[in-house]
Parts: C-alpha cells; structure tokens; sequence
C-alpha cells in the first residue's frame, strides 16, 4: 500500500501546483495567523481552485473560533479540517457536527503519555495527526511546523480505528525510517520541504513526494 502524502503549510500557487503534479493526496492551508505559512481566506480560494477533486484540500486551525471557520469555510472549499490547538474531544465533535466538514484532531507527542491521549478523540475525530510537542522553552514555537521529530517508535507498537498521519521533522531523507519505525501509512510535512520558514521548495516537494512513491 502507497504512503499517502500531505503537503502542509501551501501558500503559493507554485507550491501548490508542485505539490499536485507530484501526487500529493492532501494539501495543507493554514488558517493561523501567527505562522509564517499562514493565508488568508481569499489568498486559500485562489490555491484551492487549483486544486483537482482527487485531492483532499485541509484547513489548518489552532483553537478556531465559529465565526473564523464560518468565514473560512464560505469562502475555501475545505474537506478536511486540522484542528491544531487545544480542542477537546467535545469541541472536536461539535466543531464536525456544526460545520458538516470531516475533522483531523492534530497529537501533539513527547512521551507515551500524549499517544495515550489519543484515545479521548476516538469517535470524535475522524482522523487523528501525531505532531512533536515543541518544548517549554523553545522561543517561538508554533503548535506544529517546527522541525522537531519525537520517537516514531511511540506510535509503532499502537492501532487506531481510524486513519492517522505522522508528522513532524519530516524529510525526503528521513521519510522511509520514519514509515518504517512507525507504521505509518499517511504523512504530513510542511518545514522538511521549505528554503526558509513558510517558503515551499518546490524541488524538496518533488523530492519527498518521489521518496514516498519509492517505498
């Protein structure tokens, strides 16, 4: 079975094209201003219209309020909604049931106590996303993007009843022993194929999409 790819953090066209042409079965666009990858809702229009139908186009949110997401989602065709903040399973659900949008409830993993905690989101989310928690003292830390990996090992020995997604630190270098360790049959990048924080590479793209087609 093929590794499935998301290209996260799109915010230009010719990122977004490289990140279709090279088979990305999910893009990535984020709704949270503080980060550097962040677009606008008419900025996510104008890249989502490129997008194909095959492609499953994410919204990224950190504690999103409704009215955000309202704005969002009338104006950006989403069908998958990241939610990357501290939303508990309550919110989750009531965020999918409100807005009618599947929901990905982001992970975010320093020790086996985070993996555990997965478990709240079970029948709350329909997919779940584990992400490395940035430490305490890291200087501007974002909830995700921030090239740090943890123990792919955590999520090895683990089963979901849902589909999930490892993210974090990923590159087109580390991809295959991250699969490998991990077990896992979908993933997520977004600072492993920029030239600088929020500047898509679109020859990294190319590249990590082809060491995902390779496994």
């Amino acid at each position: 079975m093929p590794v499935e790819v998301k290209i996260c953090g799109v915010n230009a066209a010719e990122a977004m094209r490289a990140a279709v042409d090279g088979g990305a079965a999910f893009v990535g666009l984020v709704f949270y201003p503080p980060s550097p990858r962040a677009v606008t809702p008419a900025e996510a229009a104008a890249l989502a219209a490129l997008v194909p139908p095959a492609v499953i186009r994410v919204g990224l949110f950190v504690d999103a309020t409704d009215a955000l997401l309202d704005e969002t989602l009338a104006a950006v065709p989403l069908e998958l909604l990241q939610l990357h903040g501290a939303e508990t399973p309550d919110r989750v659900r009531a965020i999918r049931e409100r807005t009618g949008v599947k929901v990905m409830k982001a992970i975010r993993v320093a020790g086996p106590d985070d993996v555990d905690g997965a478990d709240a989101f079970i029948g709350a989310a329909d997919r779940l996303l584990f992400d490395a928690k940035a430490p305490a003292d890291m200087k501007g830390a974002l909830p995700g993007g921030n090239a740090l990996a943890f123990d792919w090992a955590l999520l090895g020995a683990r089963d979901w009843p849902c589909p999930w997604m490892l993210s974090g630190g990923l590159d087109a270098a580390n991809l295959a022993e991250a699969v490998r360790i991990s077990g896992a049959r979908a993933v997520d990048v977004s600072s492993g194929i920029e030239s600088a924080p929020g500047r898509k590479d679109v020859h990294k793209i190319a590249a990590f999409l082809k060491a995902a087609r390779d496994l």
